[in-house]
């Protein structure tokens, strides 16, 4: 028997075939416990997320992106002269080879973004190989610095050009989070205005999705990196499995609920209705969570920050009015609320992200940069682990019993 520092318990089962010829048998590994870990308590019943112990919302509130990603990395947050010499290694990395510019001209342009940055993740590991004559410590400080750095100029990057833009360069006198926008709207026509509340809001989406425990996409990574591959292999991997709907492209299929509501006239009430319906495949997209039974702790932080940013823009969006409809008139509803279907964050996130002029394909890259900390966190402890050992999941097979190989002209 297992206790964690926090009460959670778990059986030991690590020798179980040995002594007895059995494994167990988990679909989704919803009762499986994969690792130890000292990164990232959530509490599904009870609605709390604490990255090395702090509340998220105290991050959310007087963190920064970047002094996040250092605490969730290195395990403690850093100070003055530690937070600067991270934000100078983030600065001094922040330029994407040249030569990468011909691998994003070369994608077809309807190519999904995700698919573009995964591909792409995994070829900066040709442009910037192995480094010599460094520590293990120092590359890996090295390497994960490129990594924070350069996917959110790549990521900027990849829309510049897919709208036959110019690229704009990230610029030494901006914060991480006003770097990227910048990259993303600024042009040599119109600059962009950098809002102190609108990078406070992208601020708070990254730190709140900065890392989760063990989900899809972190299972992933550490999967994919206990064969000791390369950190860009393991992050792309990662960023794959953060593709999918059901996981970090939730917040896109959001809006594109909304854009549905808004094409059959607007109203918000008939989709509950079909969502309750058990044979109707349609599901309200950014309601519910697979772990939390209670209210998503991110989901009241952005909540907050997206009716802050919208006050402040003044925007008038029919989609952003049909998800306070649905908001409202779903939070009332008996059966959600019996449920446990309560919005989520990916439910207020793409609000947030279309309210400050992301593209809706391009949500699931944000996502991507956002947790781009917690997966290196969880790579960089799975690596230092004395008891690693890679991952090979048992399976019981089903097939047929042994059977034998029958010459093509003898087949019926």
């Amino acid at each position: 028997m297992l206790e964690g520092t926090e009460g959670e318990k778990a059986i030991d089962i690590s020798r179980l075939r040995e002594l007895t010829k059995y494994i167990t048998l988990d679909p989704g590994f919803a009762n499986t416990g994969s690792c130890l870990s000292s990164i990232t308590f959530m509490d599904g019943e009870k609605g709390i997320l604490r990255y090395r112990g702090i509340p998220v919302q105290e991050l959310a509130e007087e963190s920064s992106f970047v002094e996040t990603a250092y605490l969730l990395i290195n395990g403690k947050l850093p100070n003055s002269n530690e937070l600067n010499r991270f934000r100078m290694l983030l600065n001094d990395h922040s330029l994407v080879h040249e030569d990468m510019r011909t691998f994003f001209q070369n994608f077809p342009r309807q190519s999904h973004p995700m698919g573009i940055l995964s591909s792409m993740v995994t070829a900066l590991r040709s442009f910037y190989p192995a480094l010599e004559g460094l520590s293990e410590t120092e590359e890996t400080t090295i390497t994960l610095t490129r990594l924070l750095s350069k996917v959110r100029t790549m990521a900027a990057m990849s829309y510049k050009m897919s709208r036959g833009h110019m690229v704009v360069y990230p610029r030494p006198d901006l914060s991480y989070c006003a770097n990227f926008l910048n990259m993303m709207f600024d042009s040599p026509v119109k600059h962009y205005h950098i809002d102190d509340d609108l990078v406070q809001a992208l601020n708070v989406f990254w730190i709140l999705h900065a890392d989760h425990e063990q989900n899809c996409s972190t299972a992933a990574v550490r999967l994919v990196g206990s064969a000791r591959v390369n950190l860009y292999a393991a992050i792309s991997a990662g960023i794959a499995a953060l593709w999918g709907p059901l996981h970090g492209g939730a917040n896109q299929k959001v809006i594109e609920m909304l854009e549905e509501i808004q094409a059959n006239g607007g109203d918000s009430r008939p989709f509950i209705e079909r969502a309750k319906d058990k044979k109707d495949p349609f599901r309200l997209m950014g309601f519910g969570h697979r772990v939390y039974k209670t209210y998503d702790p991110r989901a009241k932080i952005m909540k907050a920050m997206c009716d802050k940013v919208l006050d402040k823009l003044h925007t008038h969006d029919p989609l952003l009015d049909i998800a306070v409809q649905l908001e409202e008139v779903a939070r009332k509803d008996q059966y959600i609320i019996d449920h446990n279907l309560y919005p989520n964050v990916d439910f207020y996130s793409g609000i947030v992200l279309r309210a400050l002029g992301i593209p809706t394909n391009m949500f699931t890259v944000m996502f991507a940069i956002g947790r781009l900390p917690g997966w290196i966190a969880q790579w960089k402890e799975d690596a230092s682990d004395p008891n690693w050992k890679l991952s090979r999941p048992r399976q019981i097979y089903t097939g047929p019993n042994l059977s034998h190989y029958v010459l093509i002209k003898e087949r019926g």
